[in-house]
């Protein structure tokens, strides 16, 4: 399958359709009175019935009726995020959170990777996202930069323990609801995302709701109602970043949408134009929509076979930066006292987003581009242990961030660097990273997916079942009850 280039410069632009209309019924808008010498304003076009189309399809898929390519890349999906979840199982967040909504939850019906403790299907998917965004190390949906596991993946699992389903209809489930919320994140990124939403949250619990509607096998009516609940509940704004209130959006969505989907399942109505209506999501919250980014090759264009797994633990616009960092300090011996200076050309995202230059500890230099340079330079990695509080708080690394220099230039792209490392003999050390590693243009490899996983994992679980859990991910298709999976995945 053909991939597009990743150029969000690309995506940027004016609004497009307006809505109109509220509900299910659709009118034009009124036009403003016309004033003397001006010209009549051309109507605006009506918008289909966005969320009736979207609904009617998510009902309609079929498991059989997925590429091969697009249900290899739903598993690798699955992989990565379990292997995530265990991951963040330990992190002072998820204890917190943990802590905190025991004495409230219902009845012990679903687990928590990497834990013990068992919950309620809402709770448990909240825990489960929470857990899997901690490290900012799950999966990335380049083109607008969504994390589409954590809210549907932590829904569906719960589901999957209380009800049990076939793997295959898991993995068709997962595979439609990260369709579902990618197309809507198309229609509404980069606007939406620029004014400050956390769009996996905003986006995500679209997917949630229709990955679990379309295992609880609800109507169309029921999936156009679940998608309007959907709807309802935006979570996330970028605000948190930095912060444990970040692993909270995809969390959140997860439990949002699973809500959305048990509401509609007994006939809890909504507006059937949620999406699309002129006081709906899309106006309400964004600039831009282009529906035909929902609507067009429905079933024949995968959003979900675009899925991209991180190598480094942090936030995707600082990959090129690392990559090109550890790429020179291995060709070329690199230790810090050789290093004068690093000088870097970077998009505008990238100090927008992780401009942070003295960063306190290991969740701040996730978003801190200085960091993530010099301990690429220092160590050599960008996994979870280089984005720690010892990592942050290193001399010798905080010595070397202060030496790194970037500088915005407009007519680098989001995923491109240009980073020189200037050392202390005279000598310039230039790289140019077009794509960087883990992105669709170099994805990871299978086994590369492994080693993260089981990096993740070490002292949490011990080897064997690690060895079981993925190896029931690598089989999810053919298993009877995919929730063996998160049942295999517990801390004893």
């Amino acid at each position: 399958m053909p991939v597009p280039t990743i150029d969000r410069r690309a995506l940027l632009g004016s609004a497009s359709l307006a809505l109109v209309g509220t509900g299910s019924a659709v009118r034009p808008a009124q036009a403003a009175p016309e004033t003397k010498g001006e010209a009549k304003a051309e109507p605006k076009p009506v918008p289909p019935e966005v969320t009736r189309i979207l609904a009617r399809y998510v009902v309609g898929a079929r498991y059989a009726d997925l590429p091969e390519a697009v249900r290899r890349e739903g598993t690798r999906t699955l992989l990565n995020w379990v292997g995530v979840a265990i991951g963040g199982s330990h992190h002072e967040t998820l204890d917190v959170a943990v802590s905190a909504l025991k004495p409230f939850s219902g009845p012990p019906q679903a687990g928590l990777f990497g834990r013990p403790e068992r919950f309620d299907i809402l709770n448990a998917a909240f825990l489960n996202g929470v857990a899997s965004h901690i490290f900012d190390y799950d999966d990335t949906h380049l083109k607008t930069v969504i994390h589409p596991a954590g809210p549907v993946a932590s829904a569906i699992l719960a589901y999957a323990e209380m009800n049990p389903v076939s793997g295959a209809d898991f993995l068709n489930a997962l595979v439609l609801g990260v369709e579902t919320e990618c197309r809507i994140g198309n229609a509404v990124y980069p606007n939406h995302y620029d004014v400050g939403w956390h769009i996996t949250g905003t986006a995500g619990v679209f997917g949630a709701a229709a990955a679990t509607g379309k295992l609880m096998s609800l109507t169309e009516q029921q999936m156009v109602w679940a998608l309007g609940l959907a709807a309802s509940q935006p979570v996330g704004l970028r605000e948190s970043f930095g912060s444990m209130n970040k692993s909270f959006n995809p969390g959140r969505a997860a439990s949002n949408g699973l809500f959305a989907a048990i509401l509609a399942a007994k006939n809890y109505t909504s507006s059937d134009g949620m999406i699309e209506a002129r006081r709906g999501w899309a106006n309400t919250i964004s600039t831009k929509q282009d529906y035909r980014e929902i609507t067009e090759g429905l079933g024949t264009r995968y959003e979900a076979a675009l899925n991209t797994y991180k190598p480094f633990a942090c936030g995707i616009v600082m990959h090129p930066a690392i990559d090109a960092a550890v790429q020179l300090r291995n060709e070329a011996h690199l230790t810090a006292d050789m290093i004068e200076r690093v000088d870097m050309k970077v998009h505008p995202l990238v100090l927008e987003l992780t401009g942070k230059t003295t960063p306190r500890t290991g969740l701040e230099g996730k978003f801190s581009i200085t960091h993530a340079v010099a301990v690429a330079l220092v160590e050599g990695a960008g996994g979870e242990k280089q984005f720690s509080d010892r990592a942050v708080n290193d001399p010798v690394i905080a010595a070397l961030r202060a030496r790194v220099k970037p500088v915005v230039d407009p007519a680098i792209r989001p995923e491109q660097v240009e980073l020189t490392v200037v050392l202390t003999d005279g000598r310039s050390l230039p790289r140019r990273i077009e794509h960087a590693i883990g992105s669709v243009e170099r994805p990871m490899s299978d086994a590369a997916l492994e080693t993260k996983f089981t990096d993740l994992a070490n002292g949490i679980l011990p080897d064997a079942q690690v060895r079981r859990v993925m190896d029931l991910c690598w089989r999810i298709a053919e298993l009877p009850n995919a929730g063996d999976v998160a049942r295999a995945g517990v801390q004893a």
